[in-house]
């Protein structure tokens, strides 16, 4: 298999791969796929507890969690979120933040031996502000991009962006090779997005469908001394009981956002040969989990059955029986990890299980409601299921669908197709990055994941947040986020539950996965064995 894929060009493999049909998974944890058994150097093999439609984060933001290893953007950022070098080796912005100059790493090549230059970064940029769930916010205002060579980007704003710099990381922003993209081809269906080619430490080698992907040593990187592993392999374990055996056996390495039960997690301690950090996470921080409404139902448009759903959420109770006490409540989107635009309020609609039947009296429903509720994965199976049965004290019937995330992103944002949308969010370094989006009238855009999927609409929130946007005031910008969160709390188009509790765990035998604020979702081009 190893020397087949030697002999096909890049070209070739992506186009044949785009054009292969999913093939089922054939191993379990701790069974290594084929090409990595047949690498003599180190193999290092990292859990996913979903499989997502992609392995590009350019316009599918569900794939950010691989993107990085084969995919690089402008910029990385420390622990602090400093910005360090990475594509761009220098970086200029203006005082009045309207004109950003970036000056490229010179000598670097696609996988495919093609030549990285500025073109690649101005279609990117361009791209994903079109397409993309978070830069149509946070590109914005990028009004021109000029290339006045083949290292020289510079962008042209009509308004500041205070949290623009941050974006050009690379699972957030990640630099895609423009030669690929014919004119007249989508971006969201490209088949770059499955088989992807970039500049990164790692060449993309196989992706099995339901079993696992493959990422080899980039053996022309522009930095000779990394990476410093040669293969890496992500194993998609959807039974969360068998990810915590598989990190006990030493079947798999490292995973990320907390891969395994909480209930294991002092279990998986005892064992001497695991470590487990909250590092890594300055860039994405822990997510918000969250339940949305499609405001196009009949039944969910009415506020009040919206106001009496909220009424059967016990946060704290929640805490404690689903997450262990590992998570942190929240009736906001914006998690309390941003402690200046977090907004420690309780709902307006406490819980109350009377008042929920009231409500749904008033609403002309005294018989009671049946719902259906969308979730991907085993935490959000136990989550729904406490859900159901509070709701049902209140009259209010729950059905739960499971799928994988492919499905369910098809199912809600596509094609709409759904009443409750159980989910995790991340709110990213800025809320203006990863909230905003949930609430902003232009952001309902059918097809486009983790956007605005719930249809909310609301000219005053969509002028908050604008302003919110551009404003180089921290204070004006936390007292107007202060006001979108109280305002969507009363609206309530989706009810915030908790804060997530995220870890790391790995294998002791790993040193430096962990080097930065973008951490698992980064490169790991640093990462060896000890």
């Amino acid at each position: 298999m190893t020397e087949r894929l030697t002999k096909l060009t890049r070209r070739q493999l992506l186009a044949g791969l785009a054009a292969a049909p999913a093939t089922a998974g054939l191993f379990s944890a701790g069974v290594i796929p084929s090409i990595a058994r047949a690498q003599t150097g180190t193999v290092v093999n990292m859990v996913g507890v979903t499989e997502a439609p992609a392995l590009l984060s350019f316009v599918n933001t569900s794939s950010l969690i691989w993107s990085a290893h084969v995919s690089e953007g402008l910029l990385e950022f420390d622990f602090d979120m400093n910005p360090t070098p990475l594509l761009a080796t220098e970086w200029e912005v203006a005082e009045d933040g309207l004109t950003y100059t970036f000056k490229l790493r010179e000598g670097v090549k696609w996988h495919d031996g093609e030549d990285f230059t500025a073109e690649d970064v101005k279609f990117s940029i361009l791209t994903a502000k079109q397409y993309h769930s978070r830069n149509r916010t946070t590109f914005s205002k990028i009004e021109e991009i000029e290339t006045p060579d083949d290292y020289t980007v510079i962008l042209h704003l009509s308004a500041p962006t205070p949290f623009l710099l941050k974006a050009f990381s690379s699972m957030e922003s990640p630099i895609v090779p423009s030669h690929l993209y014919g004119p007249d081809e989508n971006p969201l269906t490209h088949p770059n997005n499955t088989a992807p080619i970039g500049t990164g430490a790692y060449v993309f080698k196989e992706w099995v469908r339901g079993s696992h992907v493959v990422w080899e040593k980039n053996p022309n990187y522009w930095n000779p001394d990394l990476p410093k592993i040669d293969t890496l392999v992500a194993k998609f374990i959807l039974d969360p009981s068998a990810r915590t055996i598989a990190f006990e056996t030493g079947d798999v390495d490292i995973g990320y956002r907390t891969p395994v039960p909480f209930r294991d997690l002092e279990r998986l301690e005892a064992t001497g040969h695991i470590d487990m950090t909250n590092l890594g996470y300055a860039y994405d921080p822990p997510n918000i989990v969250i339940v949305e409404c499609n405001l196009r139902d009949e039944t969910l448009s009415n506020l009040k059955v919206r106001q009496a759903i909220a009424h059967c959420i016990d946060r704290e109770m929640i805490n404690r029986v689903v997450f262990f006490n590992y998570a942190t409540p929240s009736a906001t989107p914006v998690v309390p990890y941003h402690a200046a635009f977090h907004l420690d309020e309780p709902s307006p609609y406490g819980f109350d299980i009377d008042a929920a039947r009231a409500l749904l009296t008033e609403a002309g429903y005294p018989d009671g409601i049946t719902l259906t509720m969308e979730y991907v994965g085993d935490e959000q199976r136990i989550l729904g299921e406490f859900l159901r049965a509070a709701m049902s004290r209140a009259g209010i019937t729950i059905e739960l669908r499971g799928q994988d995330m492919g499905t369910l992103i098809a199912r809600v944002y596509r094609d709409q197709d759904y009443q409750l949308h159980l989910a995790s969010i991340s709110n990213l370094f800025d809320p203006q990055v990863g909230v905003q989006r949930l609430y902003y009238s232009p952001n309902i855009i059918q097809g486009v994941a983790f956007s605005n999927g719930t249809g909310y609409s609301d000219p005053e929130v969509d002028a908050w947040l604008e302003a919110a946007a551009v404003s180089l005031d921290l204070e004006e910008r936390v007292a107007l986020w202060a006001q979108i969160q109280r305002k969507v709390m009363q609206d309530v188009p989706s009810f915030p539950i908790v804060m997530s509790a995220w870890q790391t765990i790995s294998n002791k035998r790993l040193a430096d996965h962990t080097t930065n604020a973008e951490g698992f979702e980064g490169s790991m081009a640093r990462m060896y064995v000890v």
